[in-house]
């Protein structure tokens, strides 16, 4: 799942991110609100922790165009204001959660993971599971309800996986996928989407799935059985 943290301190938003990595989250910054605002309607992201207090456009108005943009991600608010009246307005504006600044940091991991257990009703003790696949989504296992047969995935194969059994039958395009899974500044070679596809299309023939990632002439790919 990809996170985006919007805190105009660096330090900060480093140890936030970092940690969240740790926790095998993908993730990335946005130190003012102009680009916060670009990347958090881009609707990529699983989550997105924002700040209120930020130079060139605030959380408070970031979160307005969120909502209004329809993104489903869901929003964690972040701020040094410990006051009622600022809650009660981010509450109001959609936000799922309210973080005040000093913080532990576990505590925000955990309010993290809360929140995207909450956001995807398919997962059911950190199992994705679509057709006679189920994809343990702490173990990176991959398994097969048909043959019984189970396989481990890679890192990258992990994310394109989890993407698609998020959005199972549905055509994401090439463009989605790159920016949800390598990120919106990636540095990607051309070839290389396609060559983790066969990656996964080999480990779904090997375990005897009957599920397949179906490429859409024009259009992109789709995970269907």
């Amino acid at each position: 799942m990809r996170i985006l943290v919007v805190e105009d301190e660096y330090s900060l938003a480093d140890v936030i991110a970092t940690k969240l990595r740790k926790e095998k989250y993908e993730v990335d910054i946005s130190l003012d609100g102009e680009e916060g605002l670009y990347n958090a309607t881009s609707n990529i992201y699983d989550l997105i922790i924002l700040d209120i207090m930020l130079p060139k456009i605030n959380g408070i108005e970031i979160l307005k165009e969120i909502k209004k943009s329809d993104i489903t991600a869901k929003v964690i608010m972040l701020t040094a204001k410990s006051g009622l009246d600022d809650k009660l307005a981010s509450f109001d504006i959609g936000a799922d959660d309210y973080v005040t600044k000093p913080f532990h940091i576990e505590e925000l991991i955990a309010r993290v993971n809360v929140q995207l257990r909450k956001q995807d009703k398919n997962v059911i003790k950190d199992i994705l599971e679509y057709s006679d696949l189920s994809l343990n989504i702490r173990t990176s296992t991959l398994t097969c309800s048909t043959t019984g047969e189970a396989i481990n995935v890679a890192y990258r194969e992990f994310l394109l996986l989890e993407y698609f059994m998020n959005n199972k039958e549905q055509i994401i395009s090439k463009e989605q996928i790159y920016d949800k899974v390598w990120g919106i500044d990636n540095d990607y070679e051309s070839n290389n989407l396609e060559a983790y596809l066969s990656f996964l299309r080999k480990k779904l023939k090997i375990i005897g799935s009957k599920v397949n990632i179906k490429a859409v002439r024009n259009l992109g790919y789709k995970l269907e059985s």
